[in-house]
């Protein structure tokens, strides 16, 4: 529909029938365009690198995009938010929340909190903070309270307010936030990171504009420092 704006039209297509004629949620627009733009295109990441790696080669851009999909597919960089709501899945319940708070700060125990946390932003996420408010405006919209928002919602308390979680810098990140916010839109989980590969993907273009207009003829070709033995014989 050409009266509708894009993240309108997206859930639009997403969620309407021929027979229904009603208006996307004003609430859930607002959250996809917020989600779209919180993950637009930002320094150089797994994706974005592996997008202009592929661009010094001079590749179309069709296969440049499909090289930064392809990176972003990995369950720590654009899947986060989905490993994040399977995390939640296997606490299960409000009353395990201390068992695997235990587990997490347990340095010899495998299980580790998704959603917390940032490589980069060692203090509080800014996006997340501004995906905070939306995921709460979008869980107000819910009549039927999904279990898995009441965990979450109780982790985000503890995780704001241990000791252990604030000297580690730990706090919930946008990962965390955005996984809830699309549940509770009704959007599945194997869609998540085609959501975000689309608010990545303006910025993954101009990185492969960027090279192209350049007409650089350089290719990427990260330097490697040999650590090994520096003398080895072999027998041919």
């Amino acid at each position: 529909r050409t009266d509708l704006s894009y993240a309108a039209n997206f859930l639009n297509m997403m969620f309407s029938s021929s027979l229904d004629e009603s208006e996307p949620n004003p609430v859930f627009v607002k959250a996809l365009d917020k989600i779209f733009s919180l993950h637009a295109d930002h320094e150089q990441n797994a994706s974005t690198s592996t997008v202009r790696m592929v661009g010094s080669t001079q590749a179309n851009p069709f296969s440049c995009l499909a090289s930064g999909i392809a990176a972003l597919s990995g369950p720590i960089h654009g899947g986060a938010n989905e490993a994040c709501l399977s995390m939640l899945e296997e606490i299960g319940d409000v009353a395990n929340i201390d068992k695997y708070i235990a587990k997490a700060k347990d340095k010899e125990d495998s299980f580790r909190l998704m959603g917390f946390g940032h490589r980069v932003y060692r203090s509080y996420d800014p996006r997340a903070k501004i995906m905070r408010s939306i995921c709460h405006e979008v869980l107000e919209q819910n009549e039927d309270v999904d279990p898995i928002f009441e965990l979450a919602l109780k982790l985000e308390e503890i995780a704001l307010n241990d000791e252990y979680f604030i000297a580690r810098n730990l706090y919930p990140n946008i990962d965390f936030y955005s996984g809830i916010t699309l549940r509770a839109m009704g959007i599945p989980a194997n869609m998540f990171t085609t959501i975000f590969a689309l608010g990545r993907m303006p910025g993954w273009f101009s990185q492969w504009s960027e090279i192209y207009e350049k007409g650089s003829s350089k290719i990427c070709r990260p330097r490697q420092i040999y650590t090994g033995n520096l003398q080895k014989n072999i027998n041919l």
